[in-house]
């Protein structure tokens, strides 16, 4: 496990023994949690924990964790002499992935199928 100093935000990384991806169930490189606040209903900010993993089949095609994959693909493993290209791809693809929102339409379609008992 790393922990990688983001302005006083500490993010950590998990590169070995990663979870299965939950979008296509296969392995993972890498493991990234953070910080993530957001708003309730009342207007009031909530904080948490988000997690994120790196796929190479699910993020291949996203320019930020293309990098971030290609450096896999060369290294193998993050060691000394690769750690400060490391950290600067990591800090970009995790401030993509921070950014993320769900797909309100695709998740009302989601919702009408499974009430209907399509999915």
């Amino acid at each position: 496990m790393i922990n990688e100093q983001k302005d006083e935000e500490t993010i950590l990384l998990k590169v070995e023994d990663t979870p299965s991806c939950p979008r296509c169930d296969s392995a993972t490189l890498l493991l990234a949690q953070f910080q993530n606040s957001w708003k309730n209903r009342l207007g009031e900010d909530v904080s948490g924990l988000k997690e994120a993993v790196l796929c190479p089949g699910c993020d291949h095609g996203e320019p930020v964790a293309a990098e971030l994959l290609a450096l896999f693909a060369v290294d193998d493993q993050v060691s000394p002499e690769n750690m400060d290209v490391f950290g600067g791809l990591v800090a970009a693809w995790v401030e993509s992935v921070r950014q993320r929102t769900v797909d309100e339409e695709a998740l009302s379609a989601e919702f009408e199928l499974w009430k209907r008992g399509e999915l």
